[in-house]
């Protein structure tokens, strides 16, 4: 799918559903078939650089599962607009973007929709990709059984605490203890000088997983320059990796993180490479 610079993407090739967890729904956009892969939406929503990401992962062999966790859903992300979508978040009872919040009470929600992918879809388990406000998300989740393949892009909470994991120390010590047991691997992306995910946090993630946390940094320089006035404006810096900051010319690295990405769920939820 082709849009023009600013325009909102409709979805039309998704399938909205209303999905109740423990009392509360959501909106989920489900589209594609095979194994189940969450992508969570970065700050200020799904945007259409967030849905192409979706719509790549799809057409790898997945079904892919985007739940409505903020914003305008096929919103451009303006500077203005994305502001107030993250401010409201940041105060919202749903998530903890400071340090000392511990796990964003979200995730629980999140681990039920991954229980409801997997018995939808089949398969070994599911995937989960967070990005940015969601970026941890993608690590917590994998105290769900069903989550085999954790995938942690540029995670940005907590947003005062540069080495921090937006975390509780009861749920840091039983993912350590997930991943060392199943023998699970988290693949995690940042550009280096990002001021919101800070190689100070991927050391806080290496400390805590070991050699079970892939983190690979691009150069800053290698980001796309002209991205939407959000992050242009409001994020200030390289930060969306397979998103807003993608170049999407072959050999880029930034198309190579986002292959490696597919590569890496393919593997964990057994899809042959086509």
């Amino acid at each position: 799918m082709t849009l023009m610079r600013g325009q909102r993407d409709p979805l039309d090739d998704f399938s909205p559903r209303s999905v109740g967890i423990e009392g509360v729904d959501k909106t989920v956009h489900v589209s594609g078939s095979g194994p189940a892969v969450i992508v969570m939406p970065e700050m200020p929503g799904i945007s259409p650089d967030v849905a192409r990401f979706a719509r790549w992962v799809r057409d790898a062999g997945f079904s892919v599962y985007l739940p409505s966790l903020f914003g305008v859903d096929g919103a451009y992300p303006r500077a203005g607009e994305g502001g107030s979508v993250a401010r409201r978040a940041c105060v919202s009872a749903e998530f903890r973007a400071f340090a000392g919040g511990g796990t964003s009470p979200v995730v629980a929600w999140l681990r039920g929709l991954a229980r409801l992918a997997h018995g939808e879809c089949g398969g070994p388990g599911v995937g989960a990709v967070g990005l940015c406000f969601t970026g941890n998300f993608a690590l917590t989740m994998a105290l769900e059984p069903a989550v085999v393949a954790p995938v942690v892009n540029h995670p940005s909470l907590p947003l005062d605490d540069p080495g921090g994991l937006e975390l509780s120390d009861e749920d840091a010590a039983a993912v350590a203890e997930r991943v060392a047991r199943d023998g699970l691997k988290v693949l995690a992306y940042r550009f280096a000088d990002d001021r919101w995910c800070t190689g100070r946090r991927f050391a806080a993630y290496r400390a805590l997983l070991g050699d079970a946390f892939d983190g690979r940094v691009l150069d800053a320089g290698s980001a796309n320059t002209d991205p939407p006035s959000f992050f242009r404006d409001v994020v200030g810096c390289a930060h969306s990796v397979v998103t807003a900051h993608l170049v999407d010319r072959d050999g880029h690295p930034t198309v190579r993180a986002r292959d490696e990405i597919i590569a890496f769920l393919a593997e964990r939820l057994g899809v042959q490479p086509e």
